[in-house]
């Protein structure tokens, strides 16, 4: 068994695709999963498995559509990509980088080359963008996410897969969450 880090892209946003973060830990204690842990209701799950990653996905994936009645794309990492990608921040350490403002990219298959230089004219003043760990890295800066002309489909089509993103806050939740179990 190993531990993943597992993120579920646009769930519980408005009123629709509604998945309560209970019924996720039960879903994946009905399929053999181990000690399912979930942080906050936008999709963050950590949970022990066998096997690798991708057959975590597609199970996870049918097994959601399944249950619950929509599709939802699915992000696997094993704790050694997730820490890889985050240790590759290349906003960490710059007091103008703003925790929630600073976002991890995830895609679901490997990042395509050349991201950051393809979302380049679409930066506005004040954001950042960088590629590093395997992670598309965006530092929306003070006008907020809201704001920028980097929306979810121009991000997919320049990494070349499906992605998701936390925040800075919320990925150092996660690691702390990580730690936490490889102590117990």
């Amino acid at each position: 068994m190993q531990t993943f880090v597992v993120l579920m892209r646009g769930i519980n946003v408005g009123s629709a695709r509604k998945l309560p973060m209970a019924d996720l830990r039960a879903l994946c204690g009905s399929l053999g999963l181990d000690r399912p842990q979930t942080y906050i209701q936008s999709g963050n799950l950590l949970v022990d498995a066998r096997g690798g990653a991708a057959p975590l996905r597609r199970l996870l994936e049918k097994e959601l559509a399944d249950r619950f009645g929509f599709a939802v794309d699915v992000i696997v990492r094993t704790v050694a990509e997730w820490e890889g990608s985050v240790s590759a921040n290349p906003f960490a350490g710059d007091k103008r980088a703003l925790p929630k403002m600073v976002h991890l990219y995830l895609p679901r298959d490997p990042l395509k080359a050349g991201v950051a230089k393809a979302l380049e004219p679409r930066v506005q003043s004040g954001e950042r963008i960088g590629a590093a760990g395997g992670a598309l890295w965006i530092d929306y800066g003070a006008n907020g996410v809201a704001r920028s002309k980097l929306s979810p489909l121009l991000i997919d089509k320049a990494c070349g897969s499906p992605t998701t993103g936390r925040n800075w806050n919320s990925v150092l939740k996660i690691g702390k969450m990580i730690a936490e179990r490889a102590r117990q």
